[in-house]
């Protein structure tokens, strides 16, 4: 049974930082890009970055491009995400996920974790 469980979510003010991880298990995570997503609540899910399998490329949305930093480690089949200088707006559940592709589309992702809060206060 293949499992994504985050961590790390919490509330923070805007300017701080925060450190997600994800830790899977069920799979033979350095075969598997992994990304991370973002749902606001009435909001669609907003891809913020993806990593590929040896980690030598990253990709990031436009919206943390310059804040935000993915990487991973194959030996603890974890994924992180470090969140500097955090907005208000950045504030949303983040899901990792799990792909065999390197892209940003999430119906190419084909496993999913259940996502920890994030909110920023102003």
């Amino acid at each position: 049974q293949v499992q994504l469980v985050e961590s790390g979510g919490g509330l923070v003010q805007a300017g701080g930082s925060l450190r997600l991880s994800c830790v899977t298990s069920g799979l033979t995570f350095s075969n598997y890009v992994m990304g991370w997503f973002r749902q606001a609540p009435g909001e669609e899910r907003e891809f913020v970055a993806a990593i590929t399998q040896s980690g030598g490329r990253t990709l990031y949305g436009d919206s943390v491009k310059g804040r935000f930093t993915i990487s991973r480690d194959n030996a603890k089949n974890t994924v992180y995400l470090q969140m500097n200088s955090l907005k208000p707006e950045d504030t949303a559940v983040y899901c990792c996920a799990a792909s065999t592709y390197y892209n940003i589309r999430p119906d190419d992702y084909n496993y999913w974790g259940q996502g920890t809060q994030v909110t920023v206060s102003s």
